[in-house]
C-alpha cells in the first residue's frame, strides 16, 4: 500500500494495481461495473503481474473472485495459459456470473464455470479504448 497525497492535508491509501483490480471484480458494482473493471484491465496490462493479481484471487477465496479474473487474463491474453491453470484447478463446481448487476440469462463458458452475461463484443471493444 501507499500513500498518495489528495491535498496538502489529506493522505489516502492505495492499493496495488492488482489488489484494486480484484476488488473491482468483487464488487463491480463499486467500479460502474464490469466491462469497466475490464477497462482498467486492459489499459494497465503492462503494469499488471498477473501472477500476483492470481494470488490476492486465491487468498480471497470467492468463487467468482477466481473465474473472473481467469476469464479476462486469459481473453485478453495477459496471462499465460499455465499461470491460468492455477486458477481453473481451484474452481467449484457451481457457476457464476460474469457482471453480477446484469441479467443472468446468457450462455456459460465451461472452461471458467462462468455465465458470460456481457456481450463479447463490449468485452472485446475495451481494447480500443
Amino acid at each position: 500500500m501507499t500513500t498518495h497525497w489528495v491535498s496538502k492535508q489529506e493522505p489516502v491509501k492505495i492499493d496495488d494495481v492488482e489488489r484494486t483490480v480484484i476488488d473491482g471484480l468483487r464488487m463491480p458494482a463499486y467500479c460502474g461495473g464490469i466491462t469497466e473493471v475490464a477497462k482498467g484491465l486492459w489499459m494497465l496490462r503492462k503494469d499488471v503481474k498477473p501472477v500476483r493479481l492470481m494470488d490476492y484471487a486465491l487468498r480471497l477465496g470467492v468463487g467468482a473472485v477466481v473465474r473472473r479474473p481467469g476469464y479476462l487474463l486469459g481473453l485478453y491474453q495477459i496471462a499465460a495459459p499455465e499461470d491460468l491453470d492455477r486458477l481453473r484447478r481451484s474452481r467449484s463446481a457451481t457457476f457464476a456470473v460474469l457482471g453480477p448487476m446484469l441479467l443472468a440469462e446468457r450462455p456459460y463458458i465451461s472452461s471458467w464455470r462462468l455465465r458470460i452475461n456481457v456481450s463479447p463484443d463490449e468485452l472485446e471493444a475495451v481494447r480500443s479504448t
